[in-house]
């Protein structure tokens, strides 16, 4: 399928995606995109049985894809999804997303700290464990 095309910001960007352009562009299968659709992420029309996405899919999936890198959950990616609106400034969406980022790093954090402690425990297991095999000898 060809898509029509639209000049935004000096660059060439798509204003409609095939399933298959945004699977090859971000590396992901077709399966990927229709679970995000099945869960409501993304909202493409139909024509036959062609899917036909919009830019404002193409944000969601980005929204999707760079939330799960950096360990959002699937409901806060689809609440960052439903705040989405380009032509308010997305000062909501923006200001939720710095929420979401402040409780990722501090779930981080925890977990850094909840490491260094079991790598503190493993230290004192294997010593115990190296202090009886020298005391079998």
């Amino acid at each position: 399928m060809k898509a029509s095309t639209v000049d935004q910001s000096s660059h060439q960007k798509k204003k409609t995606y095939s399933i298959a352009e945004l699977a090859t562009e971000f590396d992901i299968t077709h399966r990927t995109i229709r679970f995000y659709e099945e869960q409501g992420m993304l909202h493409p029309q139909r024509r036959g049985q062609e899917r036909i996405y919009s830019g404002k899919d193409r944000v969601a999936l980005v929204l999707v894809l760079r939330g799960k890198r950096i360990g959002f959950s699937l409901a806060e990616c689809k609440e960052l999804i439903e705040l989405y609106n380009p032509s308010g400034g997305n000062q909501v969406q923006l200001n939720s997303m710095l929420e979401m980022i402040t409780k990722r790093r501090q779930q981080l954090e925890q977990q850094l700290l909840d490491i260094v402690q079991i790598q503190l425990e493993l230290d004192e297991a294997e010593e115990r464990c190296q202090a009886a095999l020298r005391a079998l000898d």
